[in-house]
Formats: structure tokens, sequence, C-alpha cells
């Protein structure tokens, strides 16, 4: 299924479901080895963290972003525009 352009069944893809913490509404992706933002109101990205080596899943509950990677898993916290434990 097609979002704003983007494939949202695409591991590397996935909705801020509106009602459910942080970025709701927002399109969250990891290209060019980089977690970005998409805001389809203002049509605009926003890089939230750089060097995201090897993803291969990335998905989101509430405020936190989970990206599977080949060595690791990260935890990105929208909330606090972090990574956490």
């Amino acid at each position: 299924m097609m979002i704003h352009g983007f494939n949202i069944e695409d591991d590397l893809v996935c909705e801020g479901i509106i009602g459910d913490g942080c970025g709701g509404g927002r399109i969250f992706t990891i290209k060019n080895e980089k977690l970005q933002a998409y805001d389809p109101q203002t049509q605009s990205f926003i890089v939230l963290l750089e060097d995201v080596l090897n993803a291969v899943k990335i998905s989101k509950s509430g405020c936190r972003i989970e990206i599977i990677c080949k060595d690791e898993t990260i935890c990105f916290d929208l909330s606090k525009l972090k990574t956490v434990s």
C-alpha cells in the first residue's frame, strides 16, 4: 500500500499512527543510513539519526522506533530525540 509515495509494506518504512504517541501522521524511513521522518503536511524530511548501518527492518510503537540491523537493534525515543537502551 502506498501512502504519500511511500510503500508501507517496505521493511524500512513505517507509519506513525495518529493518537499512538509521538510522530502521529508522519512516515519514518531508513534511507542512506539515516532514520528520517517525513511530514506530509509540510512535505519535508527531518533526519533523526545518522549512521544506521545495515538496517533490515523498522517498526514504531508509541514514542519508540525500533530499528533492527544485521549486527544490533537500535531503539530511538521520539520524545527524547535520542537512542535509548
